[in-house]
């Protein structure tokens, strides 16, 4: 994530308004609504007469050039309203805004060229002042007016701009990387996933392929969570509209469930989140302070409605399978569960192979339930729990939930970009609407605390940012055909099968090409499919029973008998080596 940098956001603010008044230079007529500047760059949404194309990208870009050589002024006015709606007459949008004003703010307008914008600024004070040969225009694409769908939908313009030529050669160049490891791509290329638009968006088709990674991922966890004092649980993908009344998601969350279906005359929903269902687990007996506390973690898979518009891929979805996990304690119990949970994090981080990790500490907003004393005990654990780890971390002052302060942990992949991944987020809303309670020591009911963990967010998020981090080429451990044997010649094929075949006994995933391809053709295509190791058998490796290893990076490695291969790969496996 680039760092903030006032001069650049004016420039890239100032180049958006460059770029709508080269617009209207080719479309008089156009209708302008918003056009800010954004991480990395800008964009400006138009309403045109027609679909923008790629040439159009470029008649704008030359115009835009234009204009900053002509060295347009930047011109600021405070008007009336009154002035703004007779300068904005035919500019629906631009009106729109105006009205959204608060009666008493400055109405601030800027003014280059033939362009007029009802903006507060800062900009250049001339287009000269911008570097002609440090921005691009990207693509285009749709946008509903305000992210609404039931509102018109715009073209949106994207562009990126920077202070120096070099600095737009290396965005570009960055750009080009993210392309090749978007996981969309990639999940095509090496068959991991698809989405059907037909059978319905935003829902996911896990191929063979992807569903190997998917289970050596959920094995780990699973082992994981064991290990570290949990126990699994297994809950239904529907309930009742009273538990959803009782939780208070039909009262906050609705919009984002789908709609009920009648069952014996009952309305029952989809969960969009698995958290009622272990409340109810946990009241079905009478609970003890000694029997707190219970880590209690779900793969449970949860339907939430996401606007079409916003759907990518894996990264956001309409179903998906959240690892989940729920604590409950006592309020004695709370710090060292917190610093258990946040190392318990943070283990499973590195063995994913991330170690660029920031906490973000999200305190109590101003509407919020529960007792104070609460909310200062919880807060001071996970600061507490932050601390002691080491970890950077920024306080999120007032960004907590209105039913619990939290922590959020973003991870940085290999291209440097931050991702939110793990939560841990306490709640004092739910126990109290399920009035929960256990018996303490003192032979008083008390209300436990309830701390709610999804450490990899999703699975379906979490694969998507652990492609595009290895760009398809995952560690051994995690490839879905960690070795590939492959015969010089057919008179070779029973021993690569056979090689194949003990390798897969010793507990990896081989493969053997048996296809009629010549033999670089089939180390190409291995490689293209991004297997860690190519193992080539002929006359003299079927004589000595051994075989030659290629890396999937182009390295060879030295010969070795097939038992000491299988030796090395459990060594690399164990270690979750990456090539």
């Amino acid at each position: 994530m680039e760092q903030k940098n006032e001069k650049l956001d004016v420039a890239r603010h100032s180049t958006s308004h460059i770029m709508a008044e080269a617009v209207l230079r080719l479309f008089p007529d156009a209708k302008i609504a918003i056009g800010p500047a954004i991480e990395n760059g800008f964009y400006y949404d138009f309403d045109l007469p027609r679909n923008l194309t790629n040439e159009d990208l470029k008649t704008i870009e030359d115009n835009m050039r234009s204009i900053i050589r002509e060295g347009t002024p930047f011109r600021r006015e405070i008007v009336s309203r009154e002035e703004a709606r007779s300068r904005f007459a035919g500019q629906p949008y631009k009106l729109e805004l105006l009205e959204a004003i608060p009666e008493g703010e400055d109405v601030s307008l800027y003014t280059s060229g033939n362009f007029t914008d009802l903006c507060r600024g800062p900009h250049v004070q001339s287009a000269k002042e911008l570097n002609p040969g440090a921005f691009k225009l990207l693509n285009i694409a749709g946008a509903y007016w305000r992210g609404d769908e039931k509102n018109k939908m715009l073209q949106r313009i994207y562009g990126t701009a920077w202070l120096s030529e070099q600095d737009l050669k290396d965005y570009l160049t960055r750009l080009e990387e993210i392309e090749k490891r978007d996981h969309r791509r990639l999940g095509k290329e090496l068959d991991l996933f698809s989405v059907h638009e037909e059978a319905g968006p935003g829902l996911i088709y896990w191929h063979p392929m992807g569903g190997r990674i998917r289970q050596t991922i959920e094995d780990y966890w699973r082992g994981q969570h064991r290990r570290s004092g949990y126990e699994l649980l297994y809950t239904p993908h529907i309930g009742r509209s009273w538990l959803w009344e009782t939780s208070g998601h039909l009262g906050h969350y609705k919009e984002n469930m789908y709609a009920p279906m009648e069952i014996d005359n009952q309305d029952y929903y989809l969960k969009p989140m698995n958290c009622p269902f272990h409340i109810l687990i946990y009241q079905t007996t009478n609970r003890s302070y000694r029997d707190l506390p219970l880590r209690w973690a779900e793969l449970g898979t949860v339907y939430r409605y996401e606007r079409s518009g916003v759907l990518h891929g894996l990264l956001r979805v309409r179903g998906f399978t959240q690892d989940d996990a729920h604590i409950f304690c006592s309020p004695g119990q709370i710090e060292s569960e917190i610093l258990e949970v946040l190392r318990f994090s943070l283990r499973i981080w590195k063995d994913f192979g991330f170690s660029d990790i920031k906490a973000y500490l999200a305190t109590r907003p101003k509407s919020s339930v529960g007792d104070e004393a609460d909310w200062n005990l919880a807060t001071e654990s996970l600061k507490k729990a932050i601390q002691a780890e080491g970890l950077d971390f920024e306080m999120d002052e007032g960004g907590g939930a209105f039913y619990g302060p939290k922590i959020d942990l973003k991870i940085k992949d290999a291209l440097g970009r931050e991702w939110q991944m793990t939560t841990i987020q306490f709640d004092f809303n739910e126990p109290a609407r399920f009035n929960m309670s256990f018996v303490d020591s003192d032979g008083k009911e008390k209300r436990p605390f309830m701390v709610h963990r999804a450490l990899l967010g999703s699975l379906e998020r979490f694969f998507g940012v652990l492609t595009e981090h290895y760009g398809g080429a995952f560690p051994v451990w995690l490839a879905p055909v960690q070795a590939l044997v492959i015969p010089v010649a057919p008179a070779f094929n029973d021993y690569a099968s056979d090689c194949a075949r003990k390798i897969t006994t010793a507990g990896f995933s081989a493969g053997a090409d048996l296809s009629d391809s010549r033999m670089n053709a089939k180390i190409r295509a291995a490689q293209a499919q991004k297997i860690p190791y190519m193992l080539v058998v002929g006359g003299n490796e079927q004589a000595a029973g051994a075989v030659s290893i290629r890396t999937r990076a182009g390295e060879q490695i030295s010969a070795m008998a097939l038992d000491e291969f299988i030796r090395f790969i459990t060594e690399k496996v164990a270690e979750k080596a990456v090539l």
